[in-house]
């Protein structure tokens, strides 16, 4: 695919394509203490697309031109930024992506990283498998502007569930 071609991926005057979303969220991200500087990553899937931000650049400074587009059926980059590198949370991403996920936000800030210590350590007081572990919420108002999942209907109430998955981080 040619640079022209590739950028038509990314270019949208409209706010909620992905690589302006991803932009818009790691703004807030940043502003709101989810994500500091360089780390973390965010990701959407957006139909047979994957689009990533890249590795290394500040979160709150990203522009669509940044970001990464893969196709998600071959994991081939059809969208490359020449002189950024593809984010390292790209297999977390996609290990998401094939548990059905449609966006992804891999965060370092102290609450998550609290919260996964705090699961990991039930688990194994519990002989549970710390892989299969979830973060499971309930309860709470803040969980009413989320959206029931793929495929359903209305946002989460207040008597629902939120479960999000713990996956396994490595340094490579």
């Amino acid at each position: 695919m040619d640079s022209a071609t590739a950028d038509d991926l990314i270019l949208s005057p409209d706010p909620q394509h992905p690589a302006n979303l991803i932009c818009t969220l790691c703004r807030n991200f940043y502003n709101w203490g989810w994500v500091t500087g360089t780390g973390g990553g965010t990701s959407i899937r957006h139909g047979p697309h994957i689009f990533i931000a890249p590795s290394g650049v500040q979160k709150e400074l990203l522009q669509p031109t940044d970001m990464f587009v893969m196709d998600y059926g071959t994991r081939k980059y059809l969208r490359e930024p020449p002189v950024l590198n593809p984010s390292q949370c790209t297999p977390l991403f996609l290990a998401a992506f094939d548990r059905g996920a449609g966006c992804c936000i891999h965060t370092h800030s102290q609450w998550a990283v609290l919260v996964t210590l705090l699961v990991e350590r039930d688990a194994r007081e519990s002989d549970e498998d710390v892989h299969s572990k979830c973060f499971e919420i309930e309860h709470i108002e803040q969980i009413k502007g989320i959206p029931k999942g793929r495929g359903k209907q209305g946002m989460l109430g207040y008597f629902d569930r939120l479960s999000i998955p713990i996956i396994e981080n490595t340094a490579q």
